[in-house]
């Protein structure tokens, strides 16, 4: 029976892992590989987390799809009311090739994330886990302060004020997120943009005479949404737009 920790290069995820090795020193602790379009400080991170829990980081990556553009471009999909394709590809199904069926999987879910860990809870039933930052009623900001008297510095986009360390430009962004988006990298933004134009697909709605219409980025208006009033766009096991 092994016991497998899912990094994903957010705080969270990282101290859910210390924290297993500590107890479990058998723990496999993984991480499916995306860090093409995440910020290139999570190189710097990954590689200061190993040192921390004191093993390597095994890294797993999709035999079909090379990154998330890769993804878009082959499936024509972006996002929906159940998520991301590219994080369904890259990380769950991943994970699932992977696994055993007699795993105990560990995640990142605080204690301040009842919904998310009833949500995993009832999506995956037969998934053997251990929240083990619950269990121990550690909360997000808890994570943020170990990592900080651990000597290790957070993420970039933790730094910059966002809430989440996914890719640069998450598709599960709203238009406040796509807002910041457009103004720290703006390459990024003309990037999905010009996807979404390419693929005839849009990210973001909008309401418009009392319906929801589909909106692309490139007509999103600066100053549009409030980035701070978004829910939390992880990506990671559970992958709901709005959870």
């Amino acid at each position: 029976m092994r016991r497998l920790s899912w990094f994903s290069c957010g705080a969270a995820s990282a101290v859910a892992s210390y924290m297993s090795v500590q107890e479990h020193p058998d723990t496999e602790v993984l991480y499916c590989d995306t860090l093409k379009y995440e910020h290139p400080d999570n190189k710097r991170f990954l590689k200061a987390v190993s040192r921390w829990i004191g093993r390597p980081i095994k890294m797993l990556r999709s035999q079909e799809y090379s990154d998330i553009y890769d993804v878009f471009e082959k499936t024509g999909w972006l996002v929906g009311p159940l998520g991301a394709r590219c994080t369904t590809e890259l990380k769950k199904n991943v994970r699932m090739e992977y696994q055993l069926p007699d795993d105990i999987h560990v995640f990142g879910f605080t204690v301040d994330e009842q919904k998310r860990i009833a949500d995993f809870k009832d999506s995956f039933v037969d998934t053997r886990t251990d929240f083990i930052l619950n269990r121990h009623v550690i909360t997000k900001s808890d994570c943020y302060r170990i990592l900080r008297d651990a000597g290790i510095k957070l993420p970039a986009m933790y730094l910059q004020g966002y809430k989440n360390n996914n890719c640069i430009g998450c598709v599960k962004g709203g238009m406040g997120y796509w807002n910041k988006i457009r103004v720290d990298y703006p390459a990024a933004f003309k990037r999905m943009a010009k996807l979404e134009r390419k693929m005839g697909v849009t990210i973001l709605k909008d309401r418009r005479g009392g319906k929801l219409v589909r909106m692309y980025l490139d007509e999103l208006e600066p100053g549009r949404g409030r980035y701070d009033a978004e829910p939390d766009i992880e990506c990671g096991v559970l992958c709901k737009v709005g959870m």
